[in-house]
């Protein structure tokens, strides 16, 4: 039976009121307008599932994962429908009886089961991306080739990341001192993606907190947190990952968990949702994420106090969609940047709209996440501003991919790295 494979509660699937107040906040409804692109037309189809009146047909398999899973419709929701839940648990139930496309099967295999899971692969992996990336390191060969990529309709290869030549946790040391006079214990996770591509902003993080009177420990056997695996229906590799990094995590005395990628974070305060009814793990894991904190919400709690600067650069702000209706952060990062110049901050049209990135949506869906990318710029190209902050890896790649074939002059960039350069 297939309601047997799912855990989700008839109470939680029959929440939803059938409203419509999610409509105008939903990406994929507003590309297509279809009913059956839309929150409730997709609860509607998982209840129907979820009752054995349907069957996981192809027409399911393809709206559950032409959605964002940006949540927004949470967010917007008057009944507090967890739609986020009840997508990822459609996801698992599709994986587990075999149901997805070639395509995205082979993608899921490879690069998340194959490659993200395992360090060693993906700092391989990682390695010949870096010298593939360096033989057109050379500026004139880059915009040829990004013109090339756009022309035969292989934008997914420019979305990929620049890849670093060392990973972060090869050039750090397991305990960094606070500058000052310590007040927290911190641990660090450095992530999958952003331990390969993104070391100039775990470094920017890792500086910005040891200013703001943080002991930095970063664990060097840690791994990836399990987001792109919970979000993309491997609930049980996932949970093996997650398992992974709460031992070796627990192996320290720690105050906080600092996360400056809104997915990870969201995924590391939401394990419990992985170990429910699990009588080994569940409290250990409930424990563990009452400590994860994201990074602009652990500033803002500890007051802390950026450097003021004064010049004439206006700064907007994006909100990544884990960040403001996962986690429900949404002033914290707004407060602090204001207080670096409060008469240069502009605020951002339609911010908590998705631009589109996803996770491995952009990969997959590669067209539809251009299309959500066009209106984001949109509005980020109305703020004349001269820098766009955001707190994810995916958000920063899609909004400079948007930055660079618009040949816009604007710096995208995350709150650490933004907050580092000025102290």
């Amino acid at each position: 039976m297939l309601a047997n494979q799912l855990n989700i509660s008839d109470e939680l699937i029959s929440k939803c009121i059938h409203c419509g107040l999610c409509l105008p906040t939903c990406p994929t409804y507003n590309l297509t307008y279809n009913e059956q692109s839309s929150p409730r037309g997709r609860i509607q189809m998982m209840k129907n599932v979820f009752e054995n009146t349907s069957t996981i047909s192809e027409q399911f398999v393809d709206e559950m994962n032409f959605c964002l899973d940006c949540q927004a419709c949470q967010t917007a929701c008057p009944a507090g429908v967890k739609y986020g839940s009840l997508v990822e648990e459609a996801r698992n139930l599709i994986s587990l009886n075999k149901k997805e496309k070639t395509f995205y099967k082979i993608s899921k295999s490879i690069f998340l089961n194959k490659i993200i899971a395992s360090t060693y692969k993906l700092k391989l992996f990682s390695k010949l991306l870096y010298y593939f990336q360096k033989l057109f390191s050379n500026k004139y060969f880059y915009s040829t080739i990004f013109k090339i990529f756009e022309n035969l309709n292989l934008s997914k290869l420019n979305l990929l990341p620049k890849i670093n030549f060392r990973p972060f946790d090869e050039t750090i040391d397991e305990y960094l001192p606070s500058y000052g006079k310590a007040r927290f214990d911190v641990i660090f996770p450095y992530g999958c993606i952003m331990n390969v591509a993104f070391s100039e902003i775990n470094s920017d993080t890792v500086e910005v907190l040891r200013k703001a009177g943080c002991n930095v420990l970063i664990p060097k056997n840690q791994t990836c947190c399990g987001s792109l695996h919970f979000h993309n229906g491997e609930k049980e590799g996932a949970r093996e990952l997650a398992i992974q990094n709460i031992k070796q995590f627990n192996n320290f005395k720690f105050d906080y968990i600092i996360q400056n990628s809104a997915g990870c974070g969201a995924m590391m305060k939401h394990y419990n949702e992985l170990f429910s009814g699990d009588s080994e793990y569940f409290e250990i894991v409930n424990l563990f994420s009452k400590k994860v904190k994201d990074f602009s919400e652990f500033l803002y709690e500890i007051n802390y106090e950026p450097p003021t600067i004064n010049n004439n650069q206006t700064v907007t702000y994006h909100d990544a969609c884990h960040l403001i209706h996962s986690q429900l952060i949404t002033n914290e990062p707004r407060y602090i940047i204001s207080k670096t110049n409060k008469n240069t901050y502009i605020e951002l049209n339609e911010a908590s709209w998705c631009c589109g990135s996803a996770g491995i949506y952009n990969v997959t869906h590669t067209e539809d996440s251009l299309k959500i990318l066009d209106r984001k710029m949109d509005n980020i190209e109305k703020t004349y501003a001269d820098i766009v902050i955001a707190s994810n890896p995916g958000c920063l790649l899609q909004i400079q991919y948007g930055i660079k074939k618009r040949n816009l002059n604007i710096k995208a960039m995350h709150l650490a790295t933004y907050l580092n350069q000025i102290q």
